[in-house]
Order: structure tokens, then sequence, then C-alpha cells
């Protein structure tokens, strides 16, 4: 109510670039001050259920519903979103260097459609600036996965080495790394999604990720990889065998489109990546091929336009072992995530699973 009533209609008459900046402002403020984090549980924090608490990739989630990269690129407001009822968050995308990312305006809001167009660019502080930010935070109190990509003045032959350069920098600071490959706003980066690019990347990355894992010690960091929801059915088929036979921990199903099928806001000639609820059946049928072509033996994140708990558990019983809102939580505010949690009990009660993990995949056991 205080965010549909008061925040919202503030923060949709601003631009919607320095909207997402006061935001992210406010929650580094809030995850701050005394008494704080206390404040922002109080207010919108999720309970502890047993039946929702879950172990993916190896890590322990007090829930399914993650945050997903992009709203806190810098790692700048951890505490502040750990403290809301996340039960898990991505940071990034950050690459080596700092960069601008794309001339502005470069977000944009279609209402009626419930959408996001970002060409953002990957803007973001550099690896540097994100250690800075996460040293700074203390110990976390949710699983916190750091999304990395290349800077967009590298060729794609060269990749790798920003991949390694990233992981070199921030092992010490994350529960596990997402590789963005999909993003469609860097030029020619969806390319490292085919073929021997992707295969050449992805070992580098396990590599480098053994290398730190020698030095740091304790559990070897998992990783998972960030696909496009545009692939063809021939791509998917390739790009998900190549992501197996790489030996890594997860996909997360998907980033942003660039499909503008039936969207009514005058925005959606906007140039970028489409999120929100276009989103959501699209997504959903990406974790369902993903699922059957890895035969649910590899953990999926699934993202792509959930709003409610029925969006998220239709995308968990097509083979999600865990979720992760971006678009919803501009539109509906930080009560979506005790909704969301709220709902998945009910619908697991509903459907006589004890525990979330029974319904992940549930819809392909008939």
């Amino acid at each position: 109510m205080l965010y549909k009533k008061i925040a919202k209609p503030v923060l949709f008459r601003m631009d919607p670039e320095k909207a997402h900046h006061l935001m992210i402002d406010l929650m580094y403020t809030l995850g701050n001050v005394p008494g704080g984090r206390q404040t922002l549980k109080a207010m919108w924090g999720v309970g502890s259920y047993p039946e929702l608490e879950t172990e993916v990739v190896g890590i322990r989630f007090p829930n399914p519903v993650g945050l997903a990269a992009g709203l806190d690129k810098n790692g700048k407001a951890v505490p502040g979103f750990s403290s809301i009822g996340f039960g898990f968050m991505e940071v990034g995308t950050i690459t080596p260097q700092p960069q601008e990312g794309n001339p502005l305006p470069r977000l944009f809001r279609l209402p009626e459609d419930g959408a996001l167009i970002n060409r953002m660019g990957f803007n973001n502080v550099g690896v540097e600036g994100m250690k800075r930010n996460l040293r700074s935070q203390g110990s976390r109190t949710i699983p916190l996965a750091i999304n990395i990509g290349k800077n967009k003045s590298t060729p794609n032959e060269e990749a790798e080495n920003d991949y390694r350069l990233c992981i070199q920098a921030l092992y010490g600071y994350g529960d596990f790394f997402v590789v963005n490959i999909s993003s469609p706003n860097t030029p020619d980066l969806r390319q490292l999604q085919h073929g021997d690019d992707l295969s050449r990347l992805l070992a580098a990355v396990k590599d480098e990720i053994r290398v730190q894992h020698a030095q740091f010690g304790g559990k070897e960091k998992p990783v998972l990889v960030k696909i496009a929801p545009d692939l063809t059915p021939e791509e998917t088929e390739y790009t998900v065998a190549t992501i197996v036979r790489s030996g890594v921990s997860g996909i997360i199903v998907s980033n942003t489109t660039i499909g503008r099928d039936g969207l009514a806001h005058p925005n959606r000639g906007e140039a970028g990546g489409l999120s929100g609820r276009p989103l959501t059946s699209k997504s959903t049928e990406l974790i369902r091929s993903v699922y059957k072509l890895t035969e649910g033996n590899v953990p999926i994140i699934g993202s792509g336009g959930i709003f409610t708990a029925e969006d998220a558990y239709e995308k968990i019983r097509a083979g999600a072992s865990l979720v992760e809102v971006y678009t919803a939580l501009i539109y509906e505010g930080p009560p979506l995530l005790k909704q969301i949690n709220q709902g998945l009990r009910k619908l697991l009660k509903k459907d006589g699973f004890k525990h979330i993990s029974e319904a992940v995949g549930s819809e392909h056991r008939g």
C-alpha cells in the first residue's frame, strides 16, 4: 500500500533512470543507518518457512525468490535488498573496467504492458568499485551472486580474459557467479552463446574458478550461465549441450528479449531488451525446453515476467529450482516478495507437495 499509493506515483513521474538511482540510494541508506535493516524487515520481510527453504547448487536459500541482475549493478545496496524478503540476489552485470554504458535515455517504462525496455549497455563502476562496495558491507545474510560480463571494447576473441579478471577480483565477495553472454545491449555479446566461442569461454571461467578456489579454499563456488529467450530451438539444443559439457553448475533462463510482439505502449519502438509481462510465457517455455534437454539434471533459475505466485509456480513446475524478479518489483514494490512466497505456500499445499523441491519439474511427471 505504502509503495503503490505514495512511492510509485512519485517515482513514475520521474525519468526512469533517475528513479532507479533514487531507489538504489534509498536502499543503500536504509541498509546502512542504525536500525534501517530492522525497519525494512519489519515492513517487508518474509517469514521463515521450512517448505520454501531449499538447497540448490550446494547453497542454502531461505526462500526461492531472488532479485535478478541489473537493479543493483554495482553491489551498492546489498544489505538493504537483503532485508526486504529476497531469498538471494544478483549484483552486476560487472565488467573489469568501469564503463558509462549507452547514451541517455536508455531505460523506458511501458505501463500498459507491465514492461520495461533497457539498453543500458553494462554501465557499471568496474570490479574495483564493486569490490569496495561489497567489502564495506559486512557479512551477507542471503546468498549473493555476482553477474559478470565483458567490456564493450573487448573483442569477442579476447572475452575470456575479461571474465577471468572479474572472477579474480571478486571471487572472495560472492557465493556464486553468473556468466552473462545474453544481454542484447553489448554489440556481438550474444554471439558468445554459440559454437566454439562458448566452449572456450566456459572452459576459461571454470579454470579461473579452480585457480581461485585453490587460493581461497572452502567449497568451490558454483557458476551459472544466463541465456537469451530469443534462441531458436536448434540454437537452444546446441547451447544447452555445450553448457552441460562445460561442467558449470546451472542455467539462468532467461535474459531480456529483443521481441516486441503484442505491445501497446508507444515506447515499444525503442531499441533494447524487453522485460516484464510480455516475457512471462516465453521464458517459461524456454525453461520447459531446457529442463527436458538436461533431463532435469542441471539446476535452472527462472527469470522473466514473474508478477504473481502463479507465475513463479508455473516456472517452478516447468523446471526452475529458483526464480528471480526485477520488473515486477518496479511495478508492484517490495510487498511483491511476501505475496509470492505466501502464494507459493498455498499452491504447494493445494497440490499436495510438502516442500518446494517436490514441485520442481512436476509438470513433466504428469
